[in-house]
């Protein structure tokens, strides 16, 4: 890891699979990196993720460690060489102790209009659907599937949400369950656990959400969170012992390489 670049702090917003692999990333450059997100995250692929150390305490993923930080411990040496930090506490809060070069919106929000964040970090990175460089955020990063997958945008919007999901054995948005109304989502299930189609794998308040599909959980929302309509809850991997549950997808790691070359171009003209 090289030391040289831990001056340049970093704070990402969310622990999703996106937002990790951009944490892992960057970490593994040498930057200072500190994630943000909810005290119940409702992410999905939380094998994929660093989503977990918020209800764990700590999790490791491809041997990379992120720890929960409670809001006592915060200091402005928050940043670690061993491991990454995961806060929850109140946003504007961390980013006055921390005071970060740049922030990474890595929420993934893909029907929420963002909100301007320019007063946060010199440097705001948007990723995904809604973001447009030079207006809401500084420069903005190509989330969708395709030649522009993690393409840097300077000037300009992302393109528009639109197409299917990643298809698996001919199944792609019916993989998926979302939230039909708005409450606390419970299971027992873990990810990796095989189900079948039609039985029940979750409920919300007193709905129950049953698997569209057999297969692996690649993705499950952890028990006891709070969802709102329309979240993305629970995803099925119909392949069987050759479904990726774990570690970093390609996907993310597309993203990430944006990210890390964009914060580069921007160090090479504004850090001295």
């Amino acid at each position: 890891m090289n030391r040289e670049k831990i001056d340049l702090r970093v704070l990402i917003r969310g622990s999703n699979d996106v937002a990790s692999a951009v944490a892992h990333r960057l970490f593994r450059e040498g930057y200072g990196v500190v994630i943000h997100d909810d005290p119940k995250p409702s992410v999905t692929r939380r094998k994929m993720a660093f989503a977990d150390a918020i209800f764990d305490g700590e999790v490791t993923l491809e041997g990379i460690t992120a720890k929960r930080m409670e809001g006592v411990n915060l200091r402005s040496e928050l940043i670690s060489p061993t491991f990454i930090p995961v806060v929850v506490s109140d946003l504007i809060r961390l980013v006055k102790k921390l005071r970060p070069q740049v922030l990474v919106d890595a929420r993934m929000r893909k029907h929420k209009k963002p909100s301007r964040q320019f007063s946060l970090a010199p440097l705001i990175i948007g990723l995904g659907p809604n973001f447009s460089a030079g207006r809401n955020v500084h420069i903005a990063i190509e989330t969708a599937r395709g030649d522009y997958l993690g393409q840097v945008i300077q000037d300009g919007p992302t393109l528009p949400l639109e197409g299917e999901p990643i298809s698996f054995e001919g199944h792609a948005r019916d993989r998926y369950v979302y939230a039909p109304l708005t409450g606390q989502f419970s299971t027992r299930f873990q990810v990796g656990d095989k189900v079948i189609s039609g039985q029940v794998v979750a409920v919300i308040n007193e709905t129950p959400l049953t698997a569209p599909i057999s297969g692996v959980l690649r993705g499950i929302t952890h028990d006891d969170v709070p969802v709102e309509k329309h979240t993305k809850v629970i995803e099925i991997d119909p392949r069987g012992e050759q479904a990726q549950i774990t570690g970093i997808g390609e996907r993310p790691a597309r993203i990430a390489d944006g990210v890390l070359t964009a914060i580069q171009t921007w160090e090479a003209t504004h850090v001295h």
